[in-house]
């Protein structure tokens, strides 16, 4: 890793409220951000994100590199849940393999979110286009998960819940995340395709205010990922191995992908973020309610607890490292 690319990532206002967060709960400081906020602030930034990605999708077009990137990007959370099964396999029982393996392959919009603050401060160019990819990356891995569960899993399982296919496809594919992102990414386009007045209205909204709501809402991710580090005991050296090293291999993974692809090296780490990043919020929520002999305290601590700060940290400059000598001429 680069120093002056890991200097660069900690020393910016997202990553250091991050860090404030951490020390708080370290410290047994009583700073607590009340409950409806974050929920409100996390629906503030996919909308902002989906909004000014439907413009830069509108500037862009919709041919060029925008299919094969967002077909390369569903590909990818179709692969990488199958690659994390068979080597949580090695030490799990189906159930937990499974939810981990679908958390792992799904998106961290917040990980892709500070990995496009990091390529900003960096002057760094990316596309709008791959917040497409974020959106359609969720969905996917929730459903291989649970095919992998229906396939490995024994035909009698005592706590098994009757898995109604449609109401999963249903609450995959349009969780409130993913429709958030789409329903925004298109309202953006047709905005800037048909009403510029109207991009400008927003520009305050989605522009200025964007960087101070993402340090606010870092800050109590850093606060809740903390408190999630004592759940790591249970979850035993595999399993935080795994958390540590799988984002590299998939990073990689996705390295070499983008540079198949001939991707600008913003986009490039875009797209190796997406696959290092792992989801906290939507593959959890499902898999409680569909594999409940998986362990929450596994998935969800492994997660947030360990994988999300790792890749806050470490992992974009990492990438941005790696990104640089593989593809190196690709501006």
């Amino acid at each position: 890793m680069e120093t002056n690319l890991f200097l660069q990532n900690v020393l910016t206002p997202p990553v250091l409220f991050f860090f404030l967060g951490i020390i708080a709960v370290i410290v047994r400081s009583d700073l607590e951000i009340p409950a409806p906020l974050p929920k409100l602030f996390s629906l503030y930034l996919l909308l902002a994100i989906g909004f000014k990605g439907g413009i830069e999708l509108e500037k862009s077009g919709l041919g060029g590199k925008v299919f094969p990137t967002v077909s390369a990007a569903i590909i990818m959370s179709l692969v990488i849940p199958l690659i994390c099964y068979v080597i949580l396999r090695l030490k799990l029982d189906v159930f937990n393999s499974a939810a981990i393996a679908a958390a792992y392959g799904s998106i961290s919009a917040v990980t892709f979110i500070t990995a496009e603050s990091f390529l900003e401060s960096q002057n760094i160019p990316f596309d709008g286009f791959m917040v497409a990819a974020l959106a359609l990356m969720e969905s996917p891995a929730i459903i291989v998960g649970l095919l992998l569960v229906k396939l490995g899993a024994p035909k009698n399982r005592p706590n098994a819940k009757v898995m109604k296919w449609k109401a999963i496809l249903h609450e995959s594919m349009l969780n409130g995340s993913v429709y958030l992102l789409l329903g925004s990414l298109l309202i953006g386009f047709l905005t800037a395709a048909h009403n510029p007045v109207g991009v400008d209205k927003m520009q305050p909204f989605t522009g200025k205010l964007f960087y101070g709501a993402e340090c606010f809402f870092l800050l109590d991710m850093g606060i809740v990922a903390a408190q999630r580090l004592p759940g790591l005991k249970k979850a035993g050296s595999f399993l935080i191995a795994f958390a540590v090293l799988i984002p590299l291999l998939n990073a990689g993974v996705g390295i070499f992908v983008a540079k198949a692809l001939m991707l600008s090296r913003g986009n490039a780490l875009l797209f190796a973020v997406l696959c290092a990043s792992a989801s906290y919020l939507a593959v959890p929520a499902a898999m409680r309610m569909t594999v409940p002999e998986a362990k929450a305290s596994y998935y969800i601590s492994t997660t947030l607890g360990l994988t999300f700060p790792f890749n806050i940290i470490f992992g974009i400059p990492i990438y941005m490292g790696l990104v640089n000598k593989i593809i190196p001429s690709i501006t």
